[in-house]
């Protein structure tokens, strides 16, 4: 899926193979491009598997006083694959998309630093209808 920062972003769907780069598209958010067409968003499901090419960094923001003054330092999962989730589903301005690592570690997406490249690995399994399944 696409965060709903990205809804002004041409976007197309993940497929298994595709190369995916982090990128900041200039509307409040980073996301996935691919590695081929950096303006467009490719919008991930939940459930899809990420193979990253080096270890995953990401900002860490802190509140450090009560005048809101935030911090960014760089943290890395040490981690090299990850799941696709969504969280935070019932808050409708806030960020959705997120990675969940091997350790449990989930990180937002729009964390991530710029450049970093992924491989799209699987694709979640389509839920199975009644039909479907008689067939």
């Amino acid at each position: 899926m696409c965060d709903y920062s990205l809804q002004s972003v041409r976007s197309r769907a993940a497929e298994i193979g595709d190369k995916l780069v982090t990128k900041d598209f200039g509307t409040g958010t980073r996301g996935f491009a691919s590695v081929t067409d950096l303006n467009t968003a490719v919008c991930v499901l939940p459930g899809t598997e990420l193979a990253f090419a080096r270890e995953v960094s990401h900002a860490d923001v802190s509140i450090l006083s009560m005048i809101k003054a935030w911090v960014t330092e760089p943290r890395r999962t040490h981690q090299k694959t990850a799941i696709f989730r969504q969280i935070n589903k019932g808050m409708e301005t806030t960020h959705h998309d997120a990675l969940e690592f091997p350790d449990g570690q989930v990180v937002l997406l729009t964390r991530l630093y710029e450049g970093q490249r992924a491989t799209v690995l699987q694709l979640p399994a389509e839920p199975r209808t009644a039909e479907r399944q008689r067939s």
